[in-house]
């Protein structure tokens, strides 16, 4: 053998192959709300609160102004929080040896679940109005729930790709 010449393996594996993803996604909230729409949907409201307010203190119904001003401040938070809420995301990848699937709040804080794929199926919820509504992945008795913020055309699709690569993954062995 040459110097410089990398032995074949006697079944014809590449040994690096085992490390190399057959699948990997990252998953993400949906949010139909840019920032850019955040600021207008904010300016419009504000303005029609405003507009109410004035006209209802020129009335004589003062306290209204108050409850409009409670209603803004509550929007806000809301959109606030959904913002803050689309930083988490899900990270799922599958090697010939291992799914992994973590998952990473809006806190950064991140919890990691590793499978064997030989023992890895999906199970899946649907419902006949509403689409696929849940995506499992299933290991001897641990379950965990993937995808949870996609929508259920999202979600279908997550699933047809996860058992594409699961069952090419068993196909290997």
């Amino acid at each position: 053998m040459a110097s410089g010449n990398i032995p074949m393996h006697p079944d014809g594996l590449d040994p690096d192959s085992f490390d190399r993803p057959v699948f990997r996604a990252t998953i993400r909230p949906n949010q139909s709300l840019s920032p850019h729409g955040f600021r207008t949907v904010m300016i419009a409201c504000g303005a029609v609160s405003l507009v109410t307010s004035v006209a209802c203190i020129r009335a004589g119904f003062w306290p209204v102004a108050g409850f409009f001003g409670l209603d803004m401040l509550a929007l806000y938070l809301a959109l606030k929080a959904s913002f803050r809420r689309g930083r988490s995301f899900e990270e799922v990848m599958i090697t010939p040896l291992v799914v992994m699937l973590a998952r990473v709040t809006h806190r950064g804080e991140r919890r990691e679940w590793r499978f064997n794929p030989l023992w890895t199926k999906l199970t899946k919820v649907e419902d006949e109005e509403y689409g696929l509504q849940t995506l499992t992945l299933v290991s001897r008795r641990e379950y965990v729930v993937v995808a949870r913020d996609a929508s259920p055309v999202d979600r279908e699709e997550i699933a047809q790709e996860l058992a594409r690569a699961l069952a090419h993954v068993k196909r290997g062995f």
